[in-house]
């Protein structure tokens, strides 16, 4: 795949501004020569030519594999982030990506924010159970909340309360597995793959989602619900994703206008 001029400048100055970050190189005499590393010293770490890696710094028309440029995030000593975002530069596909590192510790801001919030809110740690709530979500959710059962993909593929209050059960319920599996991709933590096993085992609708390899973001939008009443409520719902604290979302609804 050839990138065009503009993403290749783009990704020379990167891999430049990284080579000079690292360690300063001295010359016999002691004396402090140009910042970093030289371009032959990083293409020796990663095992690439110093033609390669002079022409890939300057942005120049060169190929590009994805074995090479994770020798060269190594030899880098890239962040993940900064490790992903030089395969998202070169357009390419990591083929060692990071593991996703969780924490199961309430972040402190997350639960400050939902008790702002005066929409229902709650927030879900990696193993998408409800570890806080504000009141109005705890009145909404009450089948789920109050049935002792935490984690949501429980209550829904395996709590027959779930299908009376979810409208659209089955619809959900298959969309939920599908974004679980996009959530947890990069993930290599054991709660995670258990949690993924119980579900296969336990839920015929899970496997058949699981087994096709249904991949979708969690995305926002309608959701209803039906009351014990059996009156129907309608809400916008919107997930948002802690940026300092990977797999833990706050979810969030606005209340819709009531069904006719």
């Amino acid at each position: 795949m050839k990138l065009p001029p503009e993403r290749r400048r783009q990704l020379g100055a990167f891999l430049r501004r990284h080579r000079e970050a690292l360690e300063d190189r001295v010359n016999p005499s002691g004396r402090r020569r140009t910042p970093g590393l030289r371009r032959e010293d990083v293409a020796e770490r990663a095992g690439l030519s110093a033609s390669w890696y002079t022409w890939a710094e300057q942005g120049r028309d060169v190929a590009l594999s994805d074995a090479a440029l994770a020798r060269l995030s190594d030899a880098l000593r890239l962040s993940p982030p900064e490790r992903r975002y030089l395969f998202e530069l070169a357009q390419r596909r990591d083929p060692s990506p990071p593991s996703m590192a969780l924490r199961y510790e309430l972040p402190a801001e997350l639960g400050t924010l939902v008790g702002a919030i005066a929409l229902p809110a709650y927030v879900m740690d990696p193993l998408w159970r409800a570890r806080v709530w504000n009141p109005p979500a705890g009145a909404l959710f009450a089948p789920w909340l109050g049935s002792g059962e935490a984690c949501l993909l429980r209550f829904v593929l395996l709590d027959p309360r779930a299908q009376d209050f979810i409208v659209d059960w089955e619809d959900r319920a298959r969309r939920l597995a599908a974004e679980f599996r996009s959530d947890i991709a990069g993930s290599a933590d054991p709660a995670i793959d258990a949690l993924a096993s119980d579900l296969n085992a336990a839920s015929a609708l899970f496997r058949q989602a699981w087994d096709r390899q249904l991949v979708l973001d969690r995305e926002g939008g309608l959701r209803r619900f039906r009351g014990p009443d059996g009156a129907i409520s309608s809400y916008r719902q919107a997930t948002l994703s802690s940026p300092v604290a990977p797999g833990w979302k706050l979810v969030y609804l606005e209340p819709l206008a009531a069904e006719g």
